[in-house]
């Protein structure tokens, strides 16, 4: 009887977070045993192992700072001959430009996505109905009057 192996997955987990570094991440996986190799990198980590296994890990890492930390599928794993510096004669691998520019933009993103979670909360919160005191509306208006 033969095993069937499970589908292996790369992905990029791209860190631009002030509250975590891609090392606290790497710990994480790390103290978690799951069966993947981990690559700490220059912008987070590169993550390789069973496709079910990588979406967990990601999912846990994502969640330490949701809204600055990125994912992004990667077609080889690491240390691949076709995409390694050291197999190719150095230099950047294909595809690093790019990469260095769309990390650029994260923390913009990340803002964004703040802001917008903030607003949400705000609208959420403005919808609950309450009834004002009287005696709370007269304090406004003294205050208001008062300046």
């Amino acid at each position: 009887m033969t095993e069937t192996k499970k589908e292996e997955i790369t992905k990029y987990i791209v860190i631009s977070s002030d509250k975590v570094l891609p090392a606290d991440a790497a710990m994480k996986i790390y103290e978690s045993e799951f069966p993947v190799t981990v690559k700490e990198t220059c912008f987070g980590l590169i993550v390789t192992g069973p496709k079910e296994e990588v979406d967990a890990v990601v999912e846990d890492i994502r969640q330490m700072d949701k809204n600055h930390i990125f994912v992004k599928d990667r077609g080889f794993p690491a240390g691949d001959e076709r995409r390694c510096r050291a197999s190719r004669g150095g230099g950047p691998r294909p595809g690093f430009h790019f990469l260095r520019e769309e990390v650029e933009m994260l923390p913009a993103i990340g803002a964004a996505l703040d802001e917008l979670e903030a607003d949400e909360c705000l609208k959420t919160k403005s919808k609950e109905k309450c009834r004002l005191k009287v005696s709370e509306l007269e304090k406004i208006i003294e205050s208001e009057l008062s300046r």
